[in-house]
């Protein structure tokens, strides 16, 4: 449904309504972002609870990713045949049931299944959300909107180790998923009200064929790469035959998609030299930064003796570091070409990277805490601006689509990139105890915890940590070549006759 452009001067300001509906949105991202985090702290007492392995446990948050990946190619479609609101009225409903399922498990069955429901609630907020909000601020302000919209982002790896080690110690590791029933039915009730209402577009098929091809494709690459980890090896057929029938579904959906009319992911998107450019920018930066990142808690818990609560502590200076630069960066990306942002966050992101290549058992800690500060301000002017770079061309018509696209290269390139950090890390801890790669930091753990072995087995582990992030640091190197080719000049939507870019935003 068409509307009005939004005014001349827009771009000044976000307006209260416009912040409205940021709100809402960030309800519902803090639900799905926490949820991908604060479960991580308590796998530990879960296997306990449930008298399991951990390559069992693991499935409690392999499922939700693999649920995530899934359901995100849908949502574009969905966007446009139910609407924004109703679409996101049904992701939070339907992650509320999982949510209450899940802290009602009686086994690590049900719950694993449970996880898996609310996985398919949580992929369609972001995707979902991101669309309502960019089509209410309208092109010019896309900068300053995904700015609000990074809060939870950032929020969520800080606060959600913090708050799952809190509640598993002092309350159940049942309320890590009630504590989604009172945001959730709070984002619902905000949602029915103050979001705005939009009519379906019923103008194309649905591609139930290309669906078939790319949610399974998605799922099977990520459970192949997950696998390597606990089989030790990509020779494992249950790596390599799960990998490969992903790629080749992968494959022959790029090759249908690139001939039909209506595809499930519209490629003509990456027709856009400035949609393409940021995306492969994207990709590589979150194989590099997330992998890195996802392995940080584990350095100051097995190499440092801390606790997992501690540890979401020692987090807190790169969320606060990105917390500084993201509003700032917002609004540069909304005024100049995102290169002049996104090359100096790049250059941040390396520099604090350098001092965790170097890491030992006894580094300084005032050391790390500078270092993941400057890699916080980095962060902060990085991510929203590629996200930015990617949005401005693109017209309203064409938002859904490009937010399932950016959803699903975040989702699929973090995973892969968590898979990869761990897989390294896994093999260069089997070669400092001289164990099978599936048992390496099973063997690291028992060393470090006996005091006749603990100092020389912390420093071997932390040299095996040290040489992880290595591979981080070359991979956010190699992410200033794509991000070099960002626009030199800034963009904007170009206009079809007759088109209106933005909704109605008035000023106040």
């Amino acid at each position: 449904m068409s509307a009005p452009a939004a005014p001349e001067g827009a771009g000044e300001k976000l307006d209260s309504g416009v912040l409205k509906v940021a709100g809402v949105v960030v309800l519902g991202a803090i639900m799905a972002i926490l949820d991908t985090t604060v479960v991580n702290v308590a796998l530990q007492k879960l296997t306990i609870e449930f008298g399991t392995s951990f390559d069992t446990i693991q499935w409690v948050a392999t499922g939700y990713m693999l649920a995530l990946a899934t359901v995100i190619p849908i949502t574009g479609w969905a966007a446009e045949a139910f609407g924004t609101k109703r679409l996101y009225l049904i992701a939070i409903g339907t992650f509320l049931a999982g949510s209450m399922l899940a802290g009602m498990a009686w086994n690590v069955e049900s719950l694993i299944v449970f996880r898996v429901l609310q996985g398919l609630g949580g992929g369609m907020l972001m995707p979902a959300g991101m669309t309502i909000l960019t089509r209410a601020a309208g092109p010019q302000r896309i900068g300053r909107v995904m700015s609000v919209l990074g809060v939870p982002m950032l929020l969520g790896p800080i606060c959600g180790p913090i708050l799952g080690g809190w509640l598993v110690d002092a309350v159940s590791w049942r309320w890590i998923f009630y504590i989604n029933v009172p945001i959730g039915l709070i984002a619902f009730i905000c949602a029915l009200r103050v979001l705005p209402k939009d009519q379906p577009e019923r103008g194309g098929r649905f591609d139930f064929p290309g669906l078939l091809m790319v949610s399974p494709g998605l799922a099977a690459l990520i459970f192949g790469v997950s696998r390597i980890p606990s089989t030790g090896t990509v020779a494992s057929v249950e790596v390599w035959l799960p990998a490969l029938a992903g790629i080749v579904l992968l494959v022959a959906f790029v090759l249908r998609a690139s001939r039909i009319e209506h595809p499930l992911i519209d490629l003509k998107l990456f027709r856009n030299r400035t949609f393409s450019v940021a995306m492969i920018t994207m990709t590589v930066f979150c194989i590099g930064f997330f992998g890195a990142m996802l392995l940080l808690p584990t350095y100051f818990t097995l190499v440092r003796g801390e606790s997992a609560l501690n540890a979401g502590l020692l987090l807190a200076p790169q969320g606060l570091g990105a917390m500084l630069t993201m509003p700032i960066a917002g609004r540069l990306a909304d005024r100049m070409p995102a290169r002049r942002v996104v090359l100096p966050g790049m250059v941040l992101l390396v520099l604090g990277m350098v001092v965790f290549t170097q890491v030992g058992a006894d580094t300084p800690y005032p050391l790390l805490m500078a270092a993941l500060f400057v890699m916080g301000l980095g962060m902060g002017a990085t991510m929203m601006p590629i996200t930015s770079a990617a949005l401005q061309t693109l017209r309203s018509k064409d938002m859904a689509k490009a937010s399932t696209a950016t959803n699903i290269l975040q989702q699929t390139a973090g995973a892969i990139g968590s898979a990869a950090m761990s897989i390294v890390l896994a093999a260069l801890l089997a070669g400092k105890f001289g164990v099978p790669t599936s048992q390496g930091q099973l063997a690291a753990t028992a060393a470090t915890l006996n005091p006749a072995t603990h100092e020389v087995a912390s420093g071997l582990t932390a040299d095996a940590f040290a040489n992880t992030f290595l591979w981080g640091l070359v991979a956010l190197a190699l992410c200033l070549v794509p991000a070099f080719f960002l626009p030199k000049k800034r963009e904007v939507a170009a206009r079809e006759p007759g088109e209106d870019v933005a909704p109605p935003v008035p000023m106040h």
